[in-house]
């Protein structure tokens, strides 16, 4: 839902709106404030199921403040989405608009269907005309709010799964530290269903079965749920499968685990080599920038379809080539024309794109490919190649000469 130009004006100058913050910079503490703003917009706590707005350039009572509306203004606006402090990503559109005749910056901030959204691991709302943290009873309500059938697939329920197929200790000693801030888990008295609740690791605290999301990211033994969570590694000695296999591994468990033993797997086949002939000193050459493959690896886990299929991401090692393939094509608004272009992406997994931010396995969202490209020219190899189609994206990257 979009406001036309008349509604947008009259949101501008009603100064008791609670769909309405303004900022007349975006300097100081501006961009903290404005943050802590799309994340109640986003939580949407009263219910209005209408867009909150964020002007930029305007002052407390609506009129406009000379501020300029610059590209680089723009540019950090629409840093609020991507630059991964507000978890699970805002659906946020940025704009600069024409008001009382002159330029506005308008952020407009759709309601989540996934509610609570955290900045910074604190729940903002709105409340009347001002923001605060979230009470218990808030978080309550966010969570009871979900719509099951609308909501991204990683965040359903199972329907036969129970909370034993979850780690406690995984959740409470590695993913809850980091998912909100120390002052508000001291002063923390939910329960331990409450606090699954909140971090959509279950439906409801009444409706205690794990999500997809729980299973991935704290599951004991994801795979009895969800057959095509692993990764599937292939070292083959040669450029061709039918070529002799050196070494094979299946690579599963939960989120972080798996992460971390396709690090080391990658590692342990990426060997440095010492060349003390080209020059008066020697250098060491990798075959693959290890930031490149991680990038584009947990590209594919984040972005794959786990519904409907059992296929696993594969990673095929050759001689001359690696390959990375997962099952889930283009979504959303990227498509095969635009796949990899900077500034275009979209998330069949949200929540999911939330929990591997949390865990530290990404610090931005939206720059994985621009990241990867980066990497693998500095490091001398050549262009990273996409093949894509409806179901599968391949990215095959090719050893440094």
């Amino acid at each position: 839902m979009s406001y036309s130009d008349q509604k947008i004006e009259a949101l501008l100058e009603d100064i008791e709106s609670d769909l309405v913050e303004r900022k007349e910079s975006w300097k100081g503490d501006a961009p903290d404030k404005g943050r802590q703003a799309v994340c109640a917009f986003a939580n949407d706590l009263p219910d209005h199921r209408q867009p909150g707005i964020l002007f930029v350039g305007a002052k407390d009572d609506g009129s406009p403040s000379g501020l300029p509306i610059t590209d680089e203004l723009l540019c950090a606006l629409s840093d609020i989405k991507t630059d991964g402090n507000i978890l699970p990503p805002p659906s946020v559109i940025v704009e600069k608009r024409i008001l009382k005749g002159v330029e506005i910056a308008v952020v407009t901030v759709q309601p989540s269907d996934t509610p609570p959204v955290r900045y910074k691991g604190r729940i903002w709302v709105r409340i009347g005309p001002r923001r605060g943290i979230a009470t218990q009873q808030d978080e309550r309500i966010l969570n009871e709010k979900r719509r099951y059938r609308d909501v991204p697939f990683d965040v359903q329920p199972l329907p036969s799964c129970n909370l034993s197929a979850l780690s406690r200790v995984l959740f409470e000693q590695a993913y809850l530290p980091n998912a909100f801030a120390s002052d508000i888990l001291a002063a923390n008295e939910r329960s331990y269903e409450q606090k699954l609740a909140a971090c959509r690791m279950i439906a409801l605290v009444d409706d205690p079965r794990p999500t997809i999301l729980g299973i991935l990211v704290i599951g004991i033994s994801p795979t009895d749920w969800i057959p095509g969570a692993y990764v599937q590694f292939l070292r083959i000695d040669g450029t061709d499968l039918s070529d002799p296999i050196q070494d094979e591994a299946l690579i599963d468990g939960d989120l972080a685990q798996t992460l971390r033993r396709i690090d080391e797997k990658m590692d342990a086949h990426n060997r440095v080599s010492v060349d003390i002939t080209s020059g008066d000193r020697e250098s060491r050459i990798i075959p693959y920038p290890k930031a490149a493959l991680q990038q584009l690896i947990r590209n594919a886990i984040m972005h794959r379809t786990y519904e409907s299929t059992n296929a696993p991401v594969r990673v095929t090692w050759f001689n001359d080539r690696i390959e990375i393939s997962n099952p889930g094509g283009p979504f959303g608004i990227v498509t095969r024309e635009n796949f990899g272009r900077p500034g275009i992406t979209d998330y069949r997994n949200p929540n999911l794109a939330d929990a591997m931010k949390v865990l530290g396995f990404v610090q931005r969202f939206g720059v994985g490919i621009q990241t990867a490209r980066a990497e693998l020219k500095k490091n001398g190899n050549p262009e990273l190649e996409f093949q894509i189609e409806p179901m599968t994206v391949l990215a095959t990257v090719r050893r440094r000469p």
